[in-house]
This record gives C-alpha cells, structure tokens and sequence, in this order.
C-alpha cells in the first residue's frame, strides 16, 4: 500500500488522471467542502464495495479529514482485493491549508 501526498493528487487532477477519488468523511464534512471525491462515509463502505469492481486493478485514492479513516479504507479495500489503493496523506486538513 503506498501513500499520496496532496501535490501528486492536484497534479493528478490537473492533468485528470484516470483514478477514482473517495472520500470517506461523514455527510457533514462533506457538505462543508469537498473535491468533488465520491462520497461514501467510512461506516458505508463495507456496503458500497461491490459497485466499485470497475476500480480493482486500478487506482483508487481515499481521504478523509486528516488520514486515518482513509488508512483505516486503504486497509479495508485492500483486503477486499483491491490492488492500487493510495491514503492522501495529511487529509483535507492539510489540503485546504495549501490550496484553499
């Protein structure tokens, strides 16, 4: 499992990589700012899995506020068979601290 850093994932967007976003934060965190990830909350997840077979051999990148529910996802969909899932490391926290 390997991480990404916001840089790599602005680039990534910039430049819109094929990659699927998802972010993990609750319903309200989501509402108060977002970068447009697909939203499951870390609770739905387990859930959601089977409507993300397209994305199991390509890369999928999660975040949450500031890393641990998405480590806590990267783990989980790993387990699920998953083979390219990156953490955004330091979260939204330190996103909105360098591009907001």
């Amino acid at each position: 499992m390997t991480d990404i850093t916001i840089e790599e994932l602005k680039q990534k967007m910039d430049n819109q990589d094929d990659f699927l976003l998802i972010d993990v934060r609750e319903d309200w965190e989501y509402q108060d700012f977002n970068i447009n990830g697909k939203h499951i909350p870390l609770g739905s997840l387990q859930g959601a899995v089977d409507d993300l077979d397209d994305w199991m051999n390509k890369e999928v990148v999660v975040h949450c506020k500031s890393g641990g529910r998405s480590a806590a996802a990267q783990e989980y969909l790993t387990r699920q068979g998953f083979t390219n899932v990156r953490n955004l490391l330091g979260g939204m926290l330190a996103w909105q601290a360098k591009y907001s």
